[in-house]
C-alpha cells in the first residue's frame, strides 16, 4: 500500500505559479505511471499531465506549455509546475501512481487563480 500527499496548491493572482509535490510513503519502483489530475467543481476529473516510469510524458492540449511534469525518485516525490496560470486552472488537484494492477490516489490539492 502506497499512501500519496500532495501539498504546494494555493490562492494565486492570474499569471503566477505554484509548484505542487507528491510525496509517496514507500519507495516507488517498477513500471508505472504518476499523473496529476483535477477536477473543478460540477465537472468530472481530467488528466492534466502524466509521466511514466521511463520518463515519457504528455499534457493536456489545455496546458501544455504552461505546466512541467516532473519526479525525484531519491525523494519518491513528484511535482508539477504551474506557469502563467488561468483562472480555468482552478480546481482540486491530485496525484494518483498507477501500476496496472494497482493504483493510488492522494487526497488532493486545492488550487484558486483569481484576482
Amino acid at each position: 500500500q502506497v499512501q500519496l500527499v500532495e501539498s504546494g496548491g494555493g490562492l494565486v493572482q492570474p499569471g503566477g505559479s505554484l509548484r505542487l509535490s507528491c510525496v509517496a510513503s514507500a519507495r516507488i519502483v517498477g513500471i508505472y505511471t504518476m499523473g496529476w489530475y483535477r477536477q473543478a467543481p460540477g465537472k468530472q476529473r481530467e488528466l492534466v499531465a502524466a509521466i511514466t516510469s521511463g520518463g515519457s510524458t504528455n499534457y493536456a492540449a489545455s496546458v501544455k506549455g504552461r505546466f512541467t511534469i516532473s519526479r525525484d525518485n531519491a525523494k519518491n516525490t513528484g511535482y508539477l509546475q504551474m506557469n502563467n496560470l488561468k483562472p480555468d486552472d482552478t480546481a482540486d488537484y491530485y496525484c494518483n501512481y498507477d501500476f496496472g494492477k494497482a493504483g493510488y490516489w492522494g487526497q488532493g490539492t486545492q488550487v484558486t487563480v483569481s484576482s
